[in-house]
């Protein structure tokens, strides 16, 4: 054998020998990492924590509740859902959604309908350079403080449409994170949105057919990342005759929400669980990790199910202030700067008659300073969905104004 050959033949093998022993360690790692976690499970499963007696843990877990009303207190009551399983299980069910308590607790929160009888008050602050924007939920009564981070949304320009990447992270929003929560999408003239939400928003709920979601399904940025895009509600901006001089006037179709839900006994779609992905990765609200990637209702089924059709909000329409020579609206001194993107929207009645419920404001944005708004939401719509329809407030409307 050539001497050239004899050297490539033991290099060849060298390498093979090097790759199989580095596979080999590898695996014995991951294994060793499964056994630990699973060791450390089984020791947790089987410490004083988990066996305290139930009595005694709901009790002292519920006192907890009582007493941590907003953050950063609340923290503690994420904390106590993080001990065990046993743990997790009771907190879970002693914290009540925020149509009942008005909190905002874990991640899921965001995607569940607001509080009943008030609304939440939350702000969104604007970062011009980079096209950012991010949503906090109001610790105090005040127009801004520091407050706590809900979600954030990044605006992507396209050359026929805009799209606002919607993400629990604050710093990783792109739609192949695995905090990306949904998407606002524009037309080419910014008079038409559709808000896509990344999970299910109740169950039977299908995903349309485009390319982008093949595209998205086949190869995605990341593993772990949801491909869902679940059409959740559509908004759609009129032309206005009276141009910029004159408010603008939208309406939004919530297809995921019956228009019953707004009455009393009505119920809106509720989801429990977001896909484990995005639980690792929100650093701002603790959210404990569960296996399940269920999502429940509290309706009997889906929308399609429902003799009624789908929530039709509409903008409160404003006054003409004769002294002040603008158009104005009541907003309870939540807003302080008079813009062409404060809105106030109500549900809108469907072939009958207006009702006591058709008067209740739903969602209300308004202009605070440069780039400070503060939006207030309630129930049926959720944190992201309210969100997502003031994004598209900040939107340049072409064939409106």
């Amino acid at each position: 054998m050539p001497i050239k050959s004899l050297i490539h033949d033991m290099r060849s093998r060298s390498s093979r020998a090097v790759h199989d022993g580095s596979a080999a360690a590898a695996a014995a790692a991951a294994e060793e990492a499964a056994a630990r976690a699973a060791a450390e499970a089984d020791c947790l499963s089987r410490s004083c924590w988990a066996n305290m007696p139930q009595e005694l843990l709901r009790e002292v877990l519920v006192k907890i509740e009582a007493s941590e009303g907003s953050w950063p207190s609340r923290k503690s009551v994420v904390a106590c859902a993080g001990v065990c399983r046993s743990w997790r299980h009771l907190v879970k069910e002693i914290v009540k959604v925020p149509e009942v308590s008005g909190i905002l607790t874990f991640p899921i929160s965001v995607k569940q309908p607001g509080p009943r009888e008030s609304l939440l008050q939350c702000f969104i602050k604007r970062n011009r350079s980079n096209q950012t924007y991010h949503l906090y939920v109001g610790l105090t009564n005040a127009l801004s403080d520091d407050g706590k981070f809900l979600l954030a949304a990044r605006k992507c320009r396209r050359p026929t449409c805009t799209d606002y990447v919607i993400s629990l992270h604050a710093d990783d929003v792109s739609k192949g994170s695995c905090t990306y929560v949904g998407k606002l999408r524009s037309n080419f003239l910014g008079t038409k949105f559709t808000i896509s939400d990344g999970q299910p928003p109740h169950p039977g709920a299908k995903m349309p057919k485009s390319r982008s979601t093949r595209l998205v399904s086949s190869k995605q940025v990341s593993p772990r990342a949801p491909a869902g895009n679940y059409p959740v509600a559509h908004i759609s901006y009129e032309l206005n005759v009276l141009g910029s001089r004159g408010p603008r006037r939208m309406h939004c179709t919530m297809d995921a929400i019956p228009a019953s839900a707004i009455e009393a006994g009505g119920v809106a779609p509720t989801q429990t669980e977001l896909p484990l992905s995005s639980v690792e990765f929100f650093p701002s609200l603790p959210f404990f990790r569960t296996k399940s990637n269920r999502v429940e209702s509290v309706s009997s089924g889906p929308l399609g199910s429902q003799k009624d059709g789908a929530l039709v909000l509409r903008n409160k329409a404003p006054r003409w202030h004769e002294q002040l020579q603008c158009w104005c609206l009541n907003f309870h001194g939540r807003v302080t700067v008079a813009s062409v993107k404060n809105f106030q929207l109500v549900a809108s009645p469907e072939n009958e008659p207006a009702g006591p419920q058709h008067e209740k404001i739903i969602l209300q944005f308004g202009k605070v300073g440069k780039d400070l708004f503060t939006m207030d939401y309630r129930y049926p719509i959720s944190a992201f969905q309210a969100f997502a329809i003031c994004l598209s407030s900040f939107d340049t409307k072409i064939a409106c104004e």
